[in-house]
């Protein structure tokens, strides 16, 4: 029956492609060899397949070669942007800060404004009681003044022989009671006159108080508003790099913990202090919140710098497959992720660290091992070439070797490891997160 099938076959595409003899000749003997259609289609088949895969994998890896450049533009763009935000956020904080000052020393001024014309108020007072009481004692000193010159009049009266009801005439003593009435009033005008001086500044100092005020509280209002957009700009930077941590497992207390410790270094001269005069601000509530912000803004930092220190990143930029995931495989634990793709493709560190390890090692081929901060190594296994050495400090996205196919392989891939404390874990964890930055 199959011999039949392969004769009808021939048959039809004996049309198309003519048997053909190839003749092999010796010094002794002449041989051929036939070949018939299904061989020649087979020949051509199989070449025809040859080509089309050669075409697809050129295609492929140019294609790879494109977004990977492409993928490491993003992360730059992205990176820059992100430090452009914290720039402006920081810009905006200390404009926030010098238009406080600025109205502190605005408000400090025009209290001190206030204090001299209140003085001058208290002042003007004063000196018009002072007045009133110099009226008084004038009025009795006039009196008696004149009650003395009435009894001296009299005495003279009486002693000149003229009786004793002789006395000043009436127009004289209206003349010396309109010069009295004219000194009095003189002197209670200028009175007056200084009083209402006094007051008008008073209402002029209240006008500009009560305007400062308003302004004050307008800054206030202003400054709440700030405060607000920031907090809330800063929670919503915040919210996705603590889920980060979250999701790799990892505490965010002890990480900002330990890359405080690995930050914290302070120095420069130090100056005598220098207390103002003015007073200081009451400020405690923005101030508050001003360190709130600040605090959270220096975490946002700290967060940016154990991202470059944790191997979030992915080590394989180029398209590639998973063909293997972490867990148990074939009765033994798989101690990684298998990242499949041909061999040459480009691996980089996916954090900042140290290689502690590039050598040949039994299961895994040639390995590079990368210890990382926090008790964190990386494993990069069945490499084809290493682009790094033993000590070598290494930066996240550099380029540290070729994925190959040596050690216990079945074909070119990435065997990439991710342990703690010695102890391995999923590395799609890690993977996953860092979705959440880059």
């Amino acid at each position: 029956m199959p011999r039949r099938i392969l004769d009808r076959l021939n048959t039809r595409l004996e049309r198309i492609l003519p048997e053909q003899r190839l003749f092999l000749k010796s010094d002794s003997a002449t041989r051929f060899v036939r070949l018939r259609p299904l061989t020649q289609a087979s020949v051509l088949a199989i070449g025809a397949g040859v080509f089309v895969w050669s075409m697809a994998a050129t295609s492929m890896l140019f294609i790879d070669g494109i977004s990977s450049g492409g993928a490491e533009q993003n992360d730059k763009v992205a990176k820059l942007a992100f430090e452009r935000r914290l720039d402006a956020l920081s810009q905006e904080r200390d404009a926030r800060a010098a238009e406080a000052l600025a109205a502190q020393d605005r408000f400090q001024t025009a209290l001190e404004q206030v204090s001299k014309m209140q003085s001058t108020l208290l002042a003007s007072e004063e000196r018009k009681r002072e007045l009133e009481t110099g009226i008084g004692v004038i009025q009795a000193t006039l009196r008696r003044t004149m009650d003395e010159r009435d009894t001296a009049r009299l005495a003279l009266a009486k002693a000149e022989g003229k009786g004793p009801d002789a006395g000043p005439t009436p127009i004289a003593r209206a003349e010396d009671m309109e010069k009295t009435v004219d000194m009095l009033s003189t002197a209670l005008g200028e009175t007056a006159k200084e009083r209402d001086t006094a007051n008008a500044d008073a209402k002029t100092a209240q006008l500009q108080m009560d305007k400062i005020a308003l302004q004050k509280r307008l800054l206030e209002q202003r400054n709440d508003e700030i405060f607000t957009t920031l907090e809330g700009a800063v929670k919503i930077s915040m919210e996705p790099l603590d889920k980060v941590f979250k999701q790799a497992g990892m505490d965010p207390d002890h990480v900002l913990k330990e890359i405080k410790r690995g930050y914290s270094g302070t120095g420069g001269p130090l100056s005598p202090i220098s207390l103002s005069t003015k007073g200081t601000a009451d400020l405690d509530g923005d101030t508050a919140r001003a360190e709130n912000i600040l605090r959270k803004l220096d975490e946002m930092n700290m967060y940016r710098i154990a991202v470059d220190k944790l191997p979030f990143s992915m080590p394989v930029k180029a398209h590639f497959r998973f063909s293997s995931p972490f867990g148990w495989r074939w009765g033994r634990m798989h101690e990684g992720v298998d990242m499949a793709a041909p061999i040459g493709t480009k691996v980089y560190a996916p954090a900042d660290g140290v290689v502690i390890a590039a050598e040949h090692e039994r299961g895994y081929g040639n390995i590079v091992k990368i210890r990382h901060e926090f008790g964190i190594t990386t494993r990069y296994g069945h490499l084809n070439k290493f682009h790094v050495k033993v000590g070598q400090k290494v930066s996240q996205g550099e380029w540290i070797a070729d994925m190959g196919n040596t050690g216990h392989s079945t074909g070119p891939h990435l065997h990439y490891e991710i342990r703690l404390g010695g102890k391995p874990i999923n590395p799609m964890t890690f993977i996953k997160a860092g979705k959440n930055v880059f």
